[in-house]
């Protein structure tokens, strides 16, 4: 009997508030597609759907010939099926893990932990930071994506300073100063200046942001009723994160961070230490294995100011920069590669038109995670028992070194994702 390594996957959803509800969330669209079973609460938040081995959210296996009943007991099982240069660089376990977000209302104000911050934060508060790894990610929108990614140009936040006096008033005249009579000939002046303002608001007292927040909000909804225009305060996007989060000194982060707005097929990388918040829209996402997130804002779960404020990266960059570009394959013009500079995974985006019938998914050193956004196909391979059927929502694990022949049955070609680790 072949000894099966590709098999399909029924992934863990996790409904926290901020997703999207019922068949608005495509994580709910994709897992009723997928499985014609399933029922999907129309009241309940579908908003990630965890593809990989972690712990929190280890996929179960479709193949009742595996003993083993999740991807993570069956890598244990069977480490060889990540490939040699995987298994021995991340001592035999699955270096990352992939995921669709439905975003409806805001994301926590957050940051991931490098390496070493990691491991301290995890020794000290293991409650808080659940494991010794950093956690780099990145975000491809498959409908129009909005988040808050790294720090605005110095201008932009002056600007700010200048026309929304309630944060004037938090941020106090010496930083505001500081940070206007800051020379772009001096970055590490600049970012000393930031650090100085960012850690004053997000340090501020509650009783007086709150004040604050409220005489803003007050003013804006009052210029906005009067049909002014409150681009100059960033009005629209203020007055949205309040009625979600009212009362909360995330708010003001708008004035401080970059809005970037994704199409579908862009991505934007989040390196250790980059400030960031998913405002809304659905994405795939890839990222190092690991939950350890730092919050400070937008969020009702545990907040972590002080180590926020002092790891953050506060190089300020024009929001077009966060936009990570994908490289068509020079062998294989269907496949877009977006390689981020983390050894711990790789993502493609493979768009195959209605024109073929026939396509291989060609092996890599690694093992990989394919997930059918649209179209469907049978396929089969010499790692499987049987034929597959890949539908919007399938899931599939595939080993390193194993290849898949899709025979296309859409009229509309396939649109499909596959997390890797190109080492």
């Amino acid at each position: 009997m072949t000894e099966i390594r590709v098999f399909p996957l029924s992934c863990v959803v996790q409904s926290y508030s901020w997703g999207k509800v019922g068949l608005e969330s495509e994580v709910a669209r994709l897992v009723a597609s997928s499985d014609p079973l399933a029922h999907i609460q129309p009241d309940q938040p579908y908003a990630e759907l965890w593809m990989g081995a972690h712990p929190r959210g280890d996929a179960i296996i479709r193949d009742n010939r595996i003993p083993q009943k999740t991807l993570g007991q069956w890598i244990a099982a069977n480490p060889a099926c990540l490939g040699a240069k995987v298994k021995d660089a991340f001592q035999g376990h699955l270096p990352f893990l992939f995921k669709v977000l439905s975003v409806n209302t805001a994301l926590s104000i957050q940051a991931h932990p490098n390496k070493e911050l990691a491991e301290k934060l995890h020794a000290q508060f293991p409650e808080h930071y659940p494991d010794a790894n950093h956690k780099p990610e990145m975000a491809i929108a498959l409908t129009p994506f909005e988040g808050l990614c790294g720090f605005r140009p110095v201008e932009e936040i002056v600007s700010f300073l200048q026309s929304v006096p309630e944060l004037r008033a938090l941020i106090g005249e010496v930083a505001a100063e500081q940070l206007e009579r800051s020379g772009s000939d001096d970055p590490r002046g600049v970012s000393a200046a930031l650090r100085v303002c960012f850690t004053r608001l997000m340090k501020s007292e509650k009783k007086f942001f709150v004040d604050q927040l409220n005489m803003l909000v007050k003013r804006i909804s009052q210029e906005a009723a009067e049909g002014k225009d409150t681009s100059g305060s960033n009005g629209d996007l203020l007055l949205r994160l309040h009625s979600q989060y009212p009362g909360d000194i995330g708010c003001f982060t708008i004035y401080f961070l970059n809005l970037v707005r994704l199409e579908p097929g862009e991505a934007m990388f989040l390196g250790a230490n980059e400030p960031h918040a998913y405002l809304h829209g659905d994405c795939v996402e890839c990222m190092a294995c690991s939950d350890n997130t730092v919050r400070a804002g937008l969020t009702p779960k545990f907040i972590d100011v002080l180590t926020l404020c002092e790891m953050l990266n506060y190089t300020p960059a024009p929001s077009s920069s966060k936009i990570f570009p994908a490289t068509q394959s020079q062998l294989d013009p269907s496949i877009y590669l977006y390689d981020p500079p983390v050894p711990d995974f790789a993502i493609m985006r493979i768009e195959i038109p209605a024109s073929i019938k026939l396509y291989l998914i060609s092996a890599v050193d690694s093992a990989s995670i394919l997930l059918v956004i649209q179209g469907t196909a049978v396929g089969t391979s010499t790692a499987a028992a049987s034929e597959m059927t890949l539908r919007r929502g399938s899931v599939l694990f595939i080993s390193a070194n194993e290849s898949i022949s899709l025979h296309l049955s859409s009229p509309d070609g396939m649109l499909l994702f596959r997390a890797c680790c190109l080492l």
